[in-house]
């Protein structure tokens, strides 16, 4: 029997994604973290690659609300970026204005 190969984190792959289901209760006040955080993410190395575009479910029971998905070079990058002082205040905004729930995710090296 084979077994499915994965990155590890030994894989020189760098990339580490972020995907965010959030379900917003304020859209005024969740615009605003917008703003604020864009510059703060890009700062830490991180960008948008999907950021609430439509969005279809093939399988599952899942219904994600909002879907965005962040690059960053790397794991210690991305979490650089989301334990460090500079999203901390940002954070609070989204906290109180919505719900999310976050997975991150090695990517897979180039050669793979």
């Amino acid at each position: 029997m084979s077994t499915i190969p994965q990155a590890t984190p030994n894989d020189a792959s760098g990339s580490y994604y972020v995907i965010v289901d959030v379900e917003i209760r304020d859209l005024e006040r969740y615009r605003a973290y917008m703003e604020e955080v864009r510059p703060a993410l890009e700062g830490a190395g991180g960008r948008y690659l999907v950021r609430g575009g439509a969005h279809n479910i093939y399988e599952g029971d899942w219904e994600p609300a909002r879907l965005v998905l962040l690059e960053f070079p790397s794991r210690d990058a991305w979490e650089s970026f989301y334990y460090g002082p500079a999203y901390e205040g940002i954070k609070a905004i989204r906290d109180e204005v919505s719900t999310a729930r976050l997975v991150g995710v090695e990517g897979v090296p180039p050669t793979f």
